[in-house]
């Protein structure tokens, strides 16, 4: 069986949508983790998927689909050398 895709997705959100952005990424099951960070971009995704083909499907049916979503950068993880969990304050 085949290694999954993670993918680190950035996205460019009309600050406006924000809140309605962050709602409709809580809907997918393969958004494992999400962030609204400072700096370039203004939102960071963390995907789980199980191939690149899913991952195409995803980002462009779903993703890229939610208003207010302006634009988006992927870096594909190439190899984990660290993952801790971490508690991050909601």
């Amino acid at each position: 069986m085949a290694d999954r895709v993670l993918a680190f997705v950035d996205l460019f959100v009309d600050s406006q949508k924000m809140d309605e952005v962050i709602s409709s990424l809580k809907e997918i099951k393969n958004a494992v983790q999400i962030y609204e960070v400072t700096g370039e971009f203004d939102i960071i995704v963390l995907v789980n998927v199980a191939s690149i083909e899913e991952f195409r499907d995803l980002l462009k049916n779903r993703i890229m689909k939610i208003p207010g979503i302006k634009s988006t950068v992927t870096s594909i993880v190439l190899k984990s050398h660290r993952n801790h969990t971490l508690e991050i304050p909601e």
